[in-house]
């Protein structure tokens, strides 16, 4: 048999662990270019910030640099994936393309293209999954067909489907034997890994490195995480704190976002650690829940049509949301007069990672909760902003946050006061981010408007000067916003009672929902004063 001159195409899976379809490229192989594209139109589209770009060709250079190490390289090229392929195919006289399955909808489509053009050019294709722990189709099969829509149910759909697979060894030199990849003296000069300024982006604009991007640093931070073995089985992400001046999770969404660490991987590597041990957390909670969480978003987005859109999206309430671009750049760029969430919505600009519950609290506040802006214009800012952007994961948990699916105790609202107030009464993390109000004494420093003239003076910051008044009053908006919210979802369920005939199960949960969650207005709000904005009150 002839032996395959293939190609692995790498997007996500920037590693060289649990890597099948990397593994696939490499048997029977005489010839192997590893290679990743670089789609000019994506670069400049400006919907991926600088911090992000950075990640990622940090994450490019560590892979190439382990490439190298196991006698092979990385080829970066650069163009549309679908005029790409063609010549190299023909140039490089390929016989095999492999690639990691992505079921985000740009992906489908341009991977449906591109197999095409291989077939076309006598190009054998083999796909792998491994961004994932499931083949997110046996999931939505073993559902009759549609995405779970609820965590309890994937976790009844995967316990049946039995563990995930085991992940796959990493590719070595003696993977390699027998296989070499053709580099030139001027390898660096054509494919080499390019700068921020290569690509013409700002690097004046990059945050500090945090986190830096690649395999080896997601392994070396996975493995300093399992070290600490109380720490993992303690584990209740609820419970850790949104404002700690030091990251109180794993922060390693990044790295599975890129896929410089197997979900897969972590996975087993928790099930080793925790096996054994007794009084653990579970999921939801746990580490290992986490890994569940972010399966849960990917099946529901993949079974889902226009996921990251409130129209045409049947799981999603349609909600008339203002559209107020003043509020919504002010939101974006921390000048709500808010300074817990201005100092959330600074860190995510500065870092590009901000604490789940951070989210949460600046997310209720754009939608439901204050400022009645569209979660989609939230979810735009995220995918630009964040480090671990991830399609599938961020318009669930905007979805989520706004009320508009999965969870649908609207009256539940995050103060932007009294939240942060519960794990940082001094405000030490409003100081670190924003240090306009450094000095500002703690009784006043999430509420600045209600410190005294002399007191805003001394503080070197004077409210609607140097730092401004919030742009909305809480209290009276967050009531409004409730009573909104109620209206809207009398008239989605309403809708669809109608045009299914009050029998589907969607009408049915809705009516149960309605009738536990939404007994009244006065009945919403009381309960809403019960729970004290998730058991704070705003200091007055």
């Amino acid at each position: 048999m002839a032996k395959h001159r293939s190609l692995h195409w790498f997007r996500k899976g920037l590693r060289l662990h649990d890597n099948p379809a990397l593994l696939t490229a490499c048997e029977n192989c005489q010839e192997m270019r590893p290679i990743f594209i670089l789609d000019p139109w994506f670069v400049k589209s400006g919907k991926v910030g600088v911090n992000r770009w950075r990640f990622l060709l940090q994450s490019l250079q560590d892979l190439d640099e382990s490439l190298k190490k196991i006698g092979s390289r990385l080829f970066v090229l650069k163009g549309k994936p679908s005029e790409v392929f063609p010549r190299i195919f023909k140039e490089w006289n390929i016989t095999r393309l492999t690639f990691e399955l992505d079921t985000e909808p740009y992906a489908i489509q341009r991977d449906t293209e591109i197999k095409k053009i291989a077939k076309s050019c006598g190009v054998e294709v083999n796909e792998r999954i491994s961004h994932t722990l499931y083949d997110l189709e046996r999931i939505i099969d073993a559902n009759g067909g549609k995405p779970p829509l609820q965590y309890k149910r994937l976790q009844t759909l995967v316990s049946k489907l039995g563990p995930p697979a085991q992940p796959q060894p990493a590719i070595t030199e003696n993977t390699l034997k027998g296989c070499i990849t053709p580099v030139d003296d001027n390898h660096d000069e054509k494919y080499g890994v390019p700068t921020l300024e290569d690509l013409e982006l700002d690097s004046s604009e990059v945050g500090p490195t945090l986190y830096p991007g690649g395999e080896t640093e997601a392994l070396k931070r996975m493995q300093s995480h399992l070290q600490n073995q109380s720490w993992v089985c303690a584990f209740d992400k609820p419970k850790t704190r949104p404002n700690a001046l030091q990251p109180s999770t794993t922060v390693l969404s990044p790295y599975l976002k890129f896929g410089c660490l197997s979900a897969r991987t972590f996975y087993y590597a928790l099930d080793d650690l925790l096996k054994n041990k007794t009084k653990c957390t579970q999921p939801p909670v746990s580490l290992t829940g986490q890994l569940l969480w972010r399966e849960f978003f990917y099946a529901a987005a993949a079974g889902t049509p226009n996921f990251d859109k409130m129209e045409g999206n049947p799981i999603c309430l349609q909600v008339p949301w203002d559209n107020n671009t003043e509020f919504l750049n002010a939101w974006a760029e921390g000048r709500t007069g808010y300074p817990y969430i201005d100092a959330i919505m600074t860190q995510l600009r500065q870092e590009g990672w901000i604490h789940h519950l951070a989210r949460h609290s600046v997310a209720c506040f754009l939608t439901r909760g204050d400022l009645w802006i569209s979660w989609e214009e939230g979810q735009k800012v995220f995918d630009e902003l964040l480090l671990d952007a991830d399609w599938s994961v961020n318009a669930a948990n905007w979805m989520w946050l706004s009320a508009s699916a999965f969870f649908h105790q609207y009256f539940r609202v995050y103060s932007p006061v009294g939240f942060g107030q519960k794990y940082d009464k001094d405000g030490e993390y409003i100081r670190k981010y924003l240090p306009v109000l450094k000095k500002m004494p703690s009784k006043f420093i999430y509420e600045p408007w209600t410190a005294p003239l002399n007191v805003q003076q001394k503080a070197g910051c004077l409210i609607g000067q140097d730092y401004p008044r919030p742009i909305v009053d809480h209290n009276v908006v967050k009531e409004r916003n409730m009573k909104r919210m109620k209206k809207a979802r009398d008239s989605h369920y309403n809708a669809n009672a109608s045009s299914e005939n009050g029998d589907s199960s969607e009408v049915k949960d809705a009516k149960k929902r309605k009738s536990s969650d939404e007994r009244s207005p006065k009945a919403a709000a009381v309960k809403s004063r019960k729970i004290t904005e998730f058991t704070t009150k705003t200091k007055k």
